[in-house]
């Protein structure tokens, strides 16, 4: 398992309590933990390539049936 497949690990461990408090927002999880949940994808790469450079981490949108980009997605900072 890469270090990826753990990130989306701990996303599906916190899915329930995220839909139920975060639904439709953008989160970043790295090392397994939940870094932080954002308004737009766009705002939650820049902090997540702002803290962690190439990663690995994931960015996800939150919520049953949302559109989200695939889990590994190449992403380049303006």
């Amino acid at each position: 398992m890469d270090q990826l497949d753990h990130e989306i690990a701990a996303y599906e461990r916190m899915q329930e309590c995220l839909e139920a408090d975060h639904c439709g927002q953008w989160v970043v999880i790295h090392g397994e933990r939940l870094f932080g949940t954002y308004a737009s994808f766009q705002d939650a790469a820049d902090d997540a390539v702002r803290n962690f450079g190439r990663g690995p981490y994931l960015i996800r949108q939150v919520g049953k049936g949302v559109q989200e980009p695939p889990p590994r997605v190449f992403y380049r900072v303006r």
